[in-house]
């Protein structure tokens, strides 16, 4: 049921409301965690994790399976209904303790510097503004915390760079729930002022067709201390 702004009884909307793209997504998603190897990526993505870590765009809640131990909480940020409802039920079945919090990734409801680490996980390509959405995770994450992110982007020779340059100025964004093909995640971090660390491009799948969703990049950076160069 929509929710009601008190005092004025006007419907107040979910900001990312995009329920096909999230019905579709949910059974993709989980059917590429075996067919794409996308349960050993996680697992690399979250390895050695620790303390307060904050994901945002946590979709159907995949990765809750695959933080250590040593990580004492987990927020995670949904903004699309249907996806955040499953993200619910998927933290209910996490080891560690998983708060699903609705919000955007342009306006993170948390305090500044409240975390230890930031996940993004195929998020980046869907955000509507990219570098917004990165000056908040910087002013969430403590000085020196880590950001660990696995994302699609652009990639391949001039004629596949150019097929996604096409497909996001028309029928892309519309079917995939505001995602785009050409985005550079690592320039974007590096932009808002994280430190990269080591990072490794990929194809999904490793074998097969190469599709314009396939170029991917793993990786961590941090956000420098004000002791550090």
């Amino acid at each position: 049921m929509p929710l009601r702004s008190a005092g004025t009884g006007r419907v107040s909307r979910d900001p990312v409301h995009h329920p096909l793209f999230a019905w579709y997504y949910e059974r993709a998603s989980v059917a590429a965690e075996t067919r794409l190897g996308m349960a050993g990526v996680r697992r690399r993505l979250l390895a050695g994790l620790s303390g307060r870590v904050i994901e945002i765009g946590a979709g159907n809640g995949l990765n809750f399976a695959h933080y250590p131990g040593t990580v004492s909480e987990v927020v995670a940020i949904e903004p699309e209904r249907r996806l955040r409802q499953s993200a619910v039920e998927s933290a209910l079945r996490s080891e560690v303790p998983v708060d699903v919090v609705p919000g955007t990734a342009e306006a993170l409801p948390v305090k500044s510097e409240a975390f230890d680490a930031v996940v993004v996980s195929l998020v980046l390509c869907s955000v509507r503004d990219v570098r917004r959405a990165l000056s908040e995770a910087r002013r969430v994450l403590r000085p020196g915390g880590t950001v660990r992110f696995f994302e699609h982007g652009k990639g391949g020779g001039p004629g596949m760079r150019f097929t996604q340059r096409a497909l996001d100025r028309t029928v892309w964004p519309l079917l995939s729930g505001g995602c785009h093909l050409a985005r550079d995640p690592v320039g974007a971090l590096r932009e808002a002022g994280f430190e990269l660390g080591p990072y490794r491009r990929m194809l999904l799948p490793e074998k097969g067709p190469t599709l314009p969703p396939s170029f991917c990049v793993l990786g961590t950076a941090w956000r420098p201390s004000p002791t550090d160069g």
